[in-house]
């Protein structure tokens, strides 16, 4: 199978950030005039170019995490539109297409089948509230290479059963700790948090992370539609 490659920034994140005085987070959450982290500038002005950010990320290294006593479960608020989608899962079917050499339909059966990750992190609102939650289920990595994507793939796009749309960046979507999650705390994903499966990732924002996902489709080139909320003007890479 192939082996999927990902260019490693020239200079690390976190080096950057120190030296250069300023953190993406709190230039992405401009309108929260709130820092998150002990590293965030006090005071937000305009989203970190997308290149800048594509430079700092790398796509390798893990975000720390935090232990088990430190989930907040009742911090992680429910933004929804006002439908939340009726899905059965035992009928449930995940697509994966796009350019690719092995499309794929799968079950939740299916899915829940591969190798489980669980993780404790924090999940960021643009808003400006946040939330330690811990999320389990398969690495999208894992999804992505069961359908052995084209060399000149770069982006991914997801459909949700809602009508949400989103895309990301093929390094982000590859990270290792961006998952699929069918678990929350430990327990079996909530309606309103996204079952049957949703994304979870500590390295981007949350509205990047998308409910109640149906279909995945992999691009060589940024679909016309980029979000629903990048279409209406927020920030299209989003990470943290």
């Amino acid at each position: 199978m192939r082996q999927i490659q990902v260019p490693k920034p020239y200079l690390p994140r976190r080096r950057f950030l120190q030296l250069s005085g300023i953190s993406s987070l709190g230039l992405i959450l401009g309108g929260c005039g709130v820092s998150l982290f002990d590293d965030v500038v006090q005071k937000a002005t305009e989203p970190l170019n997308e290149s800048v950010e594509t430079l700092l990320f790398n796509p390798q290294k893990p975000v720390p995490e935090f232990p088990a006593s430190a989930i907040e479960p009742d911090a992680l608020l429910v933004n929804t539109f006002d439908f939340t989608p009726d899905l059965d899962p035992a009928k449930f079917r995940l697509t994966v297409d796009g350019e690719v050499n092995r499309p794929m339909s799968l079950s939740l059966a299916e899915v829940e089948r591969m190798p489980l990750t669980s993780m404790t992190i924090r999940h960021v609102c643009v808003e400006g509230w946040a939330a330690i939650v811990q999320w389990g289920g398969v690495r999208l990595r894992d999804i992505v290479a069961l359908a052995q994507p084209k060399v000149n793939v770069r982006y991914v796009y997801f459909k949700s059963a809602d009508g949400y749309y989103e895309s990301w960046d093929l390094a982000s979507a590859l990270h290792p700790q961006t998952l699929l999650a069918y678990q929350k705390n430990g327990q079996p994903l909530p309606i309103e948090n996204g079952a049957p499966l949703r994304l979870a990732s500590p390295i981007k924002l949350g509205y990047k992370q998308s409910k109640w996902i149906t279909q995945i489709t992999l691009l060589s080139q940024k679909p016309p539609s980029l979000g629903y909320w990048e279409d209406r003007g927020y920030e299209w890479f989003a990470g943290l």
